[in-house]
C-alpha cells in the first residue's frame, strides 16, 4: 500500500456545525494541528482549511474543507491535483453511523455507504475509491428519517468524551498507518473501546 500524504477531515463549514457529529472527521485534523502547535489556515486554492505538519518523519498534508459536505471533492481533488497526489496517499476521515461512539476502524477502498462526504470525493476523483478511510463512531439514532437531525447536532458529553478518546487513540496509530503499516495500526484501533 502507498505511504500516506494527506489527512483529510470531513465536515460542515461554520461555528453552527463546528460541534455537530457530521464534523467528527474534521475533529482528527484540528487535533493533530493542534497538537504540533501548527494552525489550519484558510486556502482558497483547496477550498478549505490546510496545514503541513510533520508526523512520523514524513510531511502530511492536513485538510478540512470549507465546502458543505455533499461538495467535499472539489476541496480533495484541488489538493491532489496541486501536490500531485494518488487517492491511495490519502486518508479520509469521517464520521460513521455504523459503528457506536468511542470506537474507530480503518478501511482501504469500498462505497461510499450513503455517506454524501464520500459520495463526492469518489465522483470528484473520477470515480476512484481506493483511498483510505478513518470511520469514527458517532452511532445511530435508531431510524432512517432521524438520521439527518442526529448527524447534525451535537452529541452530549459522554458521548463526545468517547469519541474524543478514539480521537486520541487514532493519533496514537497514525505513526503505524503513515509507515505504510496498516495491520499493526488497525490492530491496536480495531480493539479500542473509548
Amino acid at each position: 500500500m502507498s505511504q500516506l500524504k494527506a489527512i483529510i477531515g470531513l465536515g460542515n463549514p461554520g461555528p453552527e456545525y463546528d460541534a455537530t457529529r457530521h464534523n467528527a472527521g474534521a475533529w482528527l485534523v484540528e487535533a493533530l494541528a493542534d497538537e504540533v502547535n501548527q494552525p489550519l489556515r484558510p486556502e482558497r486554492k483547496f477550498l478549505g482549511h490546510y496545514a503541513k505538519i510533520r508526523l512520523a518523519d514524513s510531511d502530511i498534508h492536513l485538510l478540512n474543507p470549507q465546502t458543505f459536505m455533499n461538495r467535499s471533492g472539489g476541496a480533495v481533488a484541488a489538493l491532489c491535483q496541486f501536490f500531485k497526489l494518488m487517492p491511495q496517499e490519502l486518508l479520509i476521515a469521517h464520521d460513521e453511523l455504523d459503528i457506536a461512539p468511542g470506537t474507530a476502524r480503518y478501511k482501504q477502498g469500498g462505497g461510499h455507504g450513503g455517506h454524501n462526504g464520500l459520495r463526492d470525493t469518489i465522483s470528484a476523483l473520477g470515480g476512484v475509491r481506493d483511498f483510505h478511510r478513518l470511520r469514527i463512531g458517532i452511532g445511530h439514532p435508531g431510524e432512517a428519517r432521524q438520521v439527518v437531525n442526529y448527524v447534525l447536532s451535537r452529541p452530549g458529553k459522554t458521548e463526545r468524551a468517547a469519541i474524543d478518546a478514539t480521537i486520541d487513540e487514532i493519533k496514537a496509530t497514525l505513526p503505524d498507518a503513515i509507515r505504510g503499516d496498516w495491520a499493526k495500526a488497525m490492530n491496536r484501533l480495531h480493539s479500542f473501546k473509548g
